[in-house]
C-alpha cells in the first residue's frame, strides 16, 4: 500500500469530541484521544499517542472548533499533524442517514443540507456531527471528508420489518420507519464473528447483542442485516442506561392527558429517566449488579428486567433468521458484564444455546467462545471496533474515486 495511508475518525458529540489516527496499512493506533465538557469550564482533553505517554489538558474549550484545534495542536506535537501528506481522509460518526445514505458518502454541501434535514429524526446527534464535520472542513479543505452512518448498515431490513402499521401516507410524509443504529458496530461484529468461526461472513447467521448505555440487537443473515431492535430513534428495543426501550405508545398519550406531561417532559422521562436508571435509580450496569448481589430488590428488579428483554429478543431473532451459528456480545457491558451473558442465555438450551462458566469468566480484550464444545449455536464475545470500521469504509471510498 503506497500514498496516504492514515485516517483520522472523529465522532463528535453534544459536548465531546472522539477521535483516533488509524494506519490503514496494519489498522495499528498511531493515536487516540477525547475531549469533553465542550462549551462548559473544566473541559478536559486526554491525548494518547501510540508508544507514548498519554497527556492530560485542562482548559476552557468554547466550541468544537476549538477542541478540534487543540487536538490538532496534540496531534501536531507527536508529528502527526492534520497537514500531513500522509493523511488520507477524516471520517466522520453521523448518526443518521435516513433513507438517502446507506453507504459511506463523501461529504459535499448537498450532503450536508440533506443530513441537516434529517435533525428532527436525530435531534441529539446529527447536529453535532454536522457541528464535527464543519470544523473539520474548515482545517483542512483540501481533504476528503467521509460520512459513515449509524443507519446504514440496517437499510438492508426487507420493507416488512423496516415498516411501521400506520397509515401510509403519514409515515412517507414525515419519514416514519424503522431506521436502526449501531450499524457500524452491528457490522464491525457480525464480520469479525464470522472470522472467529473461520467462515465467510455470506455463510453466517449472527445475532450480534450491541450492549453499552445504549444497547440493540441485530439478526444478520450472510452478513446482511434483516432485523434490529431500534426504530425510528434510538428508544426503541432494550432496556437500557436512561432508554425505555420498547414501550406502549398508548403511555405517552395517558402521560400527556392523565398525568398532565408535556411532549418535551415525556420525550425526557423516557430517553434520560427511563431503563436502568428508572427502575432502580443507577444506570450503570457494574453497580446494578453489585446493589443486586447484596440483595437490593430495586436493582434486582432492573437487572431482571433488562434481561428478560434481552432474551425475548434473542429468542424472536432465532425465529426471524431459522438457522442462527452464533450469538455475538459486544460493547461495553456486552464485553465485560458476565453475569448479563449468562442470564441472557441461561434456559436457551433447547435451541442450542448455552454459555460455558469458566469460559463466560474470562476478562479479555480479545474475540472468544464462551459456549461448550457441544453447543450447536456458537455463543462469542467479541469486541467492537467502530473507528477501525468508520477508517476502513472511509479509505474504501476515497481509493474508489
Amino acid at each position: 500500500m503506497t500514498g496516504a495511508t492514515r485516517v483520522l475518525v472523529l465522532n463528535a458529540g453534544s459536548s465531546s469530541v472522539k477521535y483516533q489516527l488509524i494506519d490503514m496499512v496494519d489498522g495499528s493506533r498511531l493515536a487516540s484521544g477525547l475531549v469533553e465538557r465542550i462549551g462548559e469550564s473544566g473541559g478536559r482533553l486526554v491525548h494518547a499517542p501510540h508508544g507514548r505517554e498519554k497527556r492530560e489538558v485542562s482548559a476552557l474549550f468554547a466550541d468544537h472548533a476549538a477542541a478540534l484545534k487543540a487536538v490538532a495542536e496534540e496531534l501536531t506535537a507527536d508529528g502527526l499533524g492534520l497537514d500531513s501528506p500522509e493523511l488520507a481522509a477524516i471520517g466522520h460518526r453521523v448518526v443518521h442517514g435516513g433513507l438517502r445514505f446507506t453507504e459511506p458518502t463523501l461529504v459535499t454541501e448537498e450532503v450536508l443540507a440533506e443530513i441537516r434535514r434529517l435533525i428532527p429524526v436525530a435531534p441529539l446527534h446529527n447536529p453535532a456531527n454536522i457541528t464535527g464535520v464543519e470544523v473539520a472542513r474548515a482545517l483542512r479543505p483540501d481533504l476528503p471528508q467521509v460520512a459513515v452512518f449509524d443507519t446504514a448498515f440496517h437499510a438492508t431490513m426487507p420493507e416488512y420489518a423496516a415498516r411501521y402499521a400506520i397509515d401510509r401516507r403519514t409515515a412517507d410524509e414525515h419519514r416514519v420507519r424503522r431506521y436502526g443504529f449501531h450499524g457500524t458496530s452491528h457490522q464491525y461484529v457480525s464480520r469479525a464473528t464470522a472470522r472467529l468461526l473461520g467462515k465467510d461472513p455470506a455463510e453466517v447467521n449472527v445475532i450480534v447483542l450491541h450492549l453499552g448505555n445504549g444497547g440493540s440487537v441485530s439478526a444478520v443473515s450472510g452478513g446482511v442485516c434483516v432485523d434490529t431492535s431500534m426504530g425510528l430513534t434510538p428508544l426503541e428495543g432494550l432496556v437500557m442506561g436512561t432508554r425505555s426501550g420498547d414501550i406502549d405508545p398508548g403511555v405517552v398519550f395517558h402521560l400527556h392527558r392523565v398525568g398532565g406531561l408535556s411532549i418535551d417532559q415525556i420525550d425526557e422521562l423516557l430517553n434520560r429517566r427511563s431503563g436502568l436508571l428508572g427502575l432502580c435509580g443507577d444506570n450503570d450496569m457494574r453497580e446494578v449488579m453489585r446493589r443486586a448481589d447484596e440483595g437490593d430488590a430495586e436493582a434486582k428488579l432492573a437487572f431482571d428486567a433488562y434481561v428478560h428483554r434481552l432474551r425475548k429478543y434473542l429468542g424472536g431473532y432465532y425465529a426471524v433468521l431459522g438457522r442462527v451459528d452464533a450469538v455475538a456480545f459486544t460493547a461495553g457491558v456486552g464485553e465485560n458484564a458476565a453475569p448479563v451473558r449468562a442470564a441472557a442465555c441461561a434456559g436457551l438450551e433447547e435451541l442450542g444455546i448455552a454459555v460455558d462458566p469458566e469460559l463466560n469468566a474470562v476478562r479479555s480484550g480479545e474475540a472468544r467462545v464462551i459456549s461448550p464444545e457441544y453447543s450447536r449455536v456458537t455463543v462469542a464475545v467479541v469486541p467492537t471496533d467502530e473507528e477501525l470500521e468508520i477508517a476502513r469504509q472511509s479509505f474504501a471510498l476515497v481509493h474508489q474515486t
